[in-house]
């Protein structure tokens, strides 16, 4: 996309803010043509959408968010996209423009941020989004990255939160865990850093959970598949902060109960021997590991013969009512209250 620039270390005030947007920007493409009708390079863009419009916002912030000691700012970029796109996957809506916005300081250089595009333009390619405008400032201290998702769907296909009935069956894409298990296998090898800077490690055998960790995937993939199996959910929502925490969103936006089954918890066999390796229970981890950004929805029990045989989907619960609680079936047949303890961006002040 860029140059290489491995010896280059270009000042941002080199470029100046309107200069270095143009350079940032100049190998975006625009895609859908019938609805960005105008995107980076004037006050505003101007778009035209047909149908209902989904509209998200994420802000990623250094040292809350993201560590840059072990996430490649290439990741970064792709990976702030996918936080975004996930959030309109689980409205079951199609992703169609982006707006990318960034505040850093003057530890960084031009080929620095021209890494941090680089992963934001892979995004839009792989999953057919343009990028329509932003904009770039100064910071104090630090990166922080704000993107704004804009997406479509029709009337009847967009799904909320509130929708699930009491007997849907709940319904979750992918596996869960591995994410989670990812940032504490990268964590672990920092503190090795720490004390041997000459260290390499080999991350070999965690490529899959480290993967899911610093390049996930959106699930465009399930928005389409149930289109195409004609399964129209009934209530969605994206794992981004556990699984504990979203099925009680779930639960309060619907005004319903749950029953959650353990042995259904989809696990890759790596998750399994990497939390055996850290003395991690597994299902605690699935509960409250967070970004899987796998998508979690509940359909109408006549739709089970649908997606029974689908191996992408797992049928991990069914939704009850309200005034039977929210619980886990353990292995053992025990019904235990659940609580959400997933990752929260906000901490208590004392």
């Amino acid at each position: 996309m860029f140059e290489n620039t491995n010896n280059s270390k270009t000042k941002l005030s080199e470029l100046g803010e309107f200069g270095l947007i143009d350079h940032l920007t100049q190998h975006f493409k625009i895609k859908h043509k019938a609805s960005t009708l105008k995107s980076i390079g004037d006050d505003a863009a101007v778009l035209k959408h047909e149908n209902e419009i989904v509209v998200t916002t994420d802000l990623l912030v250094e040292g809350v968010h993201f560590d840059l000691a072990y996430m490649p700012l290439k990741h970064l970029g792709y990976k702030a996209v996918m936080v975004n796109l996930s959030d309109v996957y689980a409205m079951n809506a199609q992703a169609k423009q982006i707006t990318v916005s960034i505040a850093c300081s003057n530890r960084f250089t031009v080929e620095a941020l021209e890494e941090l595009y680089a992963g934001i333009s892979t995004a839009c390619e792989v999953y057919n989004v343009d990028v329509v405008g932003g904009d770039t400032t100064s910071s104090v201290k630090g990166l922080q990255i704000s993107i704004t998702a804009i997406g479509e769907s029709s009337k009847e296909n967009i799904t909320y939160r509130n929708g699930a009935k009491p007997n849907d069956l709940l319904v979750v894409s992918g596996d869960l865990g591995g994410a989670f298990l990812g940032l504490k296998i990268l964590e672990r090898e920092k503190e090795v850093f720490k004390v041997n800077p000459n260290a390499q490690p080999d991350l070999s055998e965690y490529t899959y959970l480290v993967q899911r960790q610093l390049k996930p995937e959106a699930r465009k993939d399930i928005v389409e598949l149930l289109a195409a199996l004609d399964v129209q959910p009934t209530a969605m929502i994206d794992i981004s902060d556990g699984l504990s925490s979203e099925i009680m969103h779930l639960c309060k936006n619907s005004k319903v109960g749950a029953n959650l089954f353990e042995d259904k918890l989809p696990l890759d066999p790596k998750v399994i021997s990497t939390c055996e390796e850290f003395k991690l229970d597994s299902t605690t981890v699935v509960l409250n590991g967070g970004e899987d950004y796998e998508l979690l929805f509940t359909i109408n029990q006549n739709d089970f013969d649908k997606i029974k045989s689908n191996p992408h989907l797992s049928v991990i619960g069914h939704m009850c009512d309200a005034s039977d609680g929210i619980h886990l079936i353990s292995r053992m047949n025990t019904k235990i209250p659940m609580k959400a303890r997933g990752w929260s961006a906000i901490e208590d002040e004392d």
